[in-house]
């Protein structure tokens, strides 16, 4: 027997058809002996309905009562699953997060999970009961309902999962697992088996799409094993394949011999901005990159270029839904910073190679670098952590850099030794 966490997108449970589906693999865990939670999203397209509601309501509207209606999204199908699931004589209730409780700070629209109550659940879960939980959800110490952000039922089954100490936490969408790249863009993509939390947490960070940032750091915190499935197929059968999200170590006992670079990611999503004729001195930097903190604008690369004369160019990318915000802001300390021009692109795509193998083989970052030029891409910035390198170039290069990269690397499905790749 094993205590498992099921989570369920809005995809997955866009319509009463599909929640029967869900409700069939539910009834298919109990019926194998296993305790099982569920977290359910709200239907697909709910949310934003909710939020379009709020803003119509009044552009400046409290955060907290916005809560209270965006969250409602998650109560319904998590009613609606358990209904379904006890007319097919499954035992079941539902759970809201005020009712577990799950107890978070109190920033509305993106509250953190503080703690979780699990004593109840685990009752419950003993009993052979399924505890359907409504997701993206959790209560102030106000006793409001707060929310987790945007994505935030992943979270919520990642925690659910550590707090109730749950052999695995099952994430099913509307793909069969992590792939090496978009497979819309690179037919040759394959399916990973496994993947580090590392490399799942940077691959999230810099554009896939599968898992939200926020529950892969949670749950390499807690060493809580993840497995992303699809949710479509035959519900009857075991799902096949899947990726499981894991350990460095657990991969290591289980494969001889892996990938250097584990997967290709894009993000179209940042806008680069360049201020030309900044003066060379210390503090200068400093007051640009305030100024944005204290706004909330995030800012990923960073490059500066330093000329005779006593000036440097500063590069740098940020959000583009916020480029309008970011340019007035630098406008405004144009006087205080002493730059000559603020320069803005957002036809600009980071780029991103992610693999933990980098950590012990050479010449990683060069095959990217000459694969790169050898298709005339040029790259306008780079950033680098431990197991990844990222650039910045023209997106009209996208699609060719991403299949140019898979195939530098090795990762096509006829699997090209890697040491042949970059040699």
């Amino acid at each position: 027997m094993a205590r498992i966490v099921m989570k369920f997108g809005g995809t997955s449970v866009a319509g009463l058809e599909r929640i029967r589906n869900v409700a069939r693999r539910v009834q298919k865990e109990v019926e194998d002996g296993n305790e099982v939670a569920v977290v359910v999203s709200a239907m697909s397209g709910e949310t934003d309905r909710l939020v379009g509601f709020c803003r119509e309501a009044a552009p400046l509207y409290d955060p907290a009562e916005y809560d209270a209606v965006v969250s409602s999204g998650e109560q319904v199908t998590s009613g609606l699953l358990a209904i379904v699931l006890k007319s097919m004589g499954v035992k079941a209730r539902s759970w809201f997060g005020w009712q577990i409780p799950i107890h978070t700070t109190d920033a509305y629209a993106n509250s953190r999970i503080e703690s979780i109550d699990t004593e109840r659940l685990i009752k419950a879960m003993s009993s052979k009961e399924v505890a359907v939980v409504a997701g993206f959800q959790g209560v102030s110490d106000e006793g409001r309902v707060t929310t987790l952000g945007r994505g935030g039922s992943d979270t919520s089954a990642v925690a659910l999962a550590a707090a109730l100490d749950a052999d695995r936490c099952d994430i099913y969408t509307d793909v069969d697992g992590v792939y090496t790249t978009d497979p819309r863009i690179v037919s040759r993509a394959r399916r990973l088996d496994r993947v580090t939390y590392e490399e799942m947490l940077e691959l999230a960070s810099v554009g896939a799409k599968v898992l939200q940032t926020r529950s892969v750091g949670l749950a390499m915190k807690a060493k809580t094993r993840l497995r992303v499935l699809s949710s479509f197929g035959d519900p009857d059968l075991s799902p096949e394949g899947g990726t499981l999200i894991v350990s460095e170590d657990e991969i290591k006992e289980n494969t001889m011999e892996r990938q250097i670079i584990t997967g290709i990611a894009y993000d179209k999503s940042e806008a680069k901005v360049t201020l030309t004729g900044v003066p060379d001195k210390p503090g200068a930097v400093a007051q640009i990159f305030s100024l944005l903190a204290d706004a909330n604008i995030h800012v990923d690369m960073i490059v500066q270029i330093a000329y005779e004369g006593h000036i440097t160019d500063v590069t740098f990318t940020v959000p583009k839904a916020q480029l309008s915000q970011v340019l007035d802001i630098l406008e405004k300390g144009k006087e205080k910073i002493g730059f000559q021009k603020a320069l803005k692109n957002d036809n600009v795509c980071k780029v991103s190679i992610v693999g933990v193998g980098m950590r012990s083989h050479p010449g990683v970052a060069a095959t990217m670098f000459d694969a790169l030029a050898k298709r005339g891409i040029n790259i306008l910035a780079i950033t680098t952590s431990e197991i990844k390198v990222s650039v910045l170039i023209d997106d009209a290069y996208t699609e060719l850099a991403v299949r140019v990269l898979h195939t530098a690397y090795g990762l096509d499905a006829d699997n090209k030794p890697v040491e042949e790749a970059i040699a």
